[in-house]
């Protein structure tokens, strides 16, 4: 073990946090709980720091509103630690593709301080960034000082997470479980069925990407006869790991880093982080690497599997927002998207189930006011329900709007097929 390191203590370490500052916040399952916790402590002395993130996990203290003047958040993606604070105005959030964050961090939010949460080093002094490489490789590459904390819980993973503690301004030690969310426990019929019809437009061979959700675990489920699939994704959980046992996955028909799965980040639960530490089969890479479409489409047979809020009968895709309620974000949706369209034989697929849990239809003749589109409808190939597949490349907007309305809840096609009439005057 490496020895030539000093621990000091939360308090210690944070004190080079000074007011009007911007701070990067590491994210998804390597949100440093500890250290916001004891940065929320700080509150007294500090001023309009700026924190800096995409998805943080947890209770991260400094969003509540009796610390409003002494933090601001700043988030690139609205996750469910932060969203409240966003929608009641004391946070704020920056619309962006995901692979462009890197360039952010390089001129227009560049980090004064980054606050991270890393591996324990090796005999070599190098700790690494575990389950979330993403966007953290760049926001320290461009901080002048960093904050670790030191988690013997992290995983040691392969790829662009390597960081030597000689980077590091302070290093404290705290030891605590990462964030765990199991998707599969989360999984109805409607997720299962759309997993199924999502499976048939896989071929053996293809490369995938899922996104983040229920349905991802899914169609994971529904892949077990095939062979020979690959992995190119922007973020992994749980069900990746059964495919991967079984061989199912290997990666072996790849044109880019063959027999090895590219991610950027991993959420689920101890299950996956245990399968991906010193994993070589894993390389977590840099997120302006993993999500440039450019990249994406070198490999064939693409599948990115994204999912929406809802979906208006022309195919434009809400996926960040519930009319001006800011849900989450942009994320790597349309980098995968338009990656899987370019790749040769590859199919970019918008899922979602037809109606919400309380029963709202989520194919609608228009998004609601202030809904943000994240997929365009000229980028829209696939959009799938538990009612089947849709098939909108090259098809016009009355053509689009039958597909959509049949693969809607069976209860809300006539009041659509209605106010298709109403819109195009023939139906």
């Amino acid at each position: 073990m490496y020895q030539d390191v000093k621990y000091v203590s939360a308090a210690a370490a944070l004190s080079i946090i000074q007011s009007n500052q911007r701070v990067f916040v590491h994210g998804s399952a390597c949100t440093p709980l500890h250290m916001m916790r004891e940065l929320a402590k700080e509150s007294h002395r500090l001023k309009n720091v700026e924190l800096v993130s995409i998805t943080v996990f947890g209770n991260i203290e400094v969003d509540k509103p009796e610390y409003q003047d002494s933090f601001h958040i700043n988030s690139l993606f609205v996750s469910a630690s932060i969203r409240q604070a966003v929608n009641e105005g004391r946070a704020d959030f920056v619309p962006v593709f995901l692979s462009d964050i890197p360039d952010l961090f390089k001129a227009v939010l560049k980090p004064d301080i980054s606050i991270i949460q890393v591996s324990p080093p090796d005999e070599h002094g190098y700790c690494s960034l575990g389950v979330s490489v993403d966007i953290a490789r760049s926001a320290t590459a461009n901080s002048q000082y960093i904050i670790a904390q030191v988690n013997p819980k992290v995983p040691r993973t392969h790829g662009d997470g390597a960081i030597h503690t000689s980077r590091f301004t302070h290093c404290v030690f705290y030891e605590e479980e990462l964030p765990q969310v199991d998707y599969a426990a989360k999984m109805g019929t409607d997720e299962l069925t759309i997993g199924r019809h999502i499976a048939e437009l896989i071929d053996d061979g293809s490369t995938l990407q899922m996104g983040i959700g229920t349905i991802p675990d899914a169609v994971f489920r529904s892949l077990h006869n095939h062979k020979n699939l690959g992995v190119h994704t922007e973020m992994c959980s749980d069900g990746i790991v059964e495919l991967f046992e079984k061989d199912i996955i290997n990666n072996t028909k790849k044109k880019i880093h063959p027999y090895k799965a590219v991610t950027g980040f991993a959420v689920g639960t101890n299950r996956l982080y245990n399968y991906v530490n010193n994993n070589p089969a894993f390389a977590f890479r840099d997120i302006d690497y993993v999500n440039d479409p450019h990249v994406i489409r070198r490999n064939p047979k693409v599948i990115a599997i994204n999912s929406a809020i809802e979906v208006d009968i022309t195919g434009q895709v809400c996926a960040d927002s519930i009319g001006t309620i800011q849900f989450s974000g942009i994320g790597g949706q349309m980098d995968f998207m338009r990656g899987a369209a370019l790749s040769e034989g590859g199919k970019p697929i918008i899922a979602l189930t037809s109606r919400t849990n309380k029963g709202v239809g989520r194919i609608v003749p228009f998004l609601k006011p202030g809904a943000g589109v994240v997929t365009t409808r000229g980028h829209v190939h696939y959009i799938i329900t538990e009612y089947g597949v849709a098939f909108l490349y090259g098809k016009n907007l009355r053509q689009r709007a039958k597909a959509l309305i049949d693969i809607s809840h069976p209860d809300d096609r006539e009041w659509l097929t209605q106010q298709c009439f109403e819109r195009f005057k023939l139906f």
